[in-house]
């Protein structure tokens, strides 16, 4: 798909970079590269660290660490649904058995 790829320009902290992409890839750049911008841009904004790789790699410790912990949320969301799911099979096995028995 390397072969497909369009250079796609973005900017971040008003630095242009030109990235590689395939076509159906290009929105979520865009919109990552966004995302990012608007993430260092409150981090320098905030005035305690200056320079552009130190902004860099607080952006990318705080997008990290969000991400680590939606994915804990969406895990547990997981682990009450399967609990929830089995409690509904274990209130309605019975009921579906009573009702084969009823048939024959």
């Amino acid at each position: 798909m390397l072969n497909d790829a369009k250079s796609i320009q973005v900017k971040i902290l008003d630095k242009e970079y030109n990235i590689n992409c395939p076509p159906e890839e290009q929105e979520a750049l865009l919109k990552s590269a966004s995302y990012l911008d608007k993430n260092m841009r409150s981090i320098r904004d905030l005035g305690k660290i200056t320079g552009t790789e130190k902004i860099a790699i607080m952006a990318a410790l705080n997008i990290t660490n969000d991400m680590l912990r939606k994915n804990v949320m969406i895990n547990e969301s997981r682990q009450l649904t399967t609990l929830r799911l089995q409690e509904l099979e274990t209130k309605i096995d019975p009921i579906i058995s009573a009702n084969k028995q009823l048939e024959l």
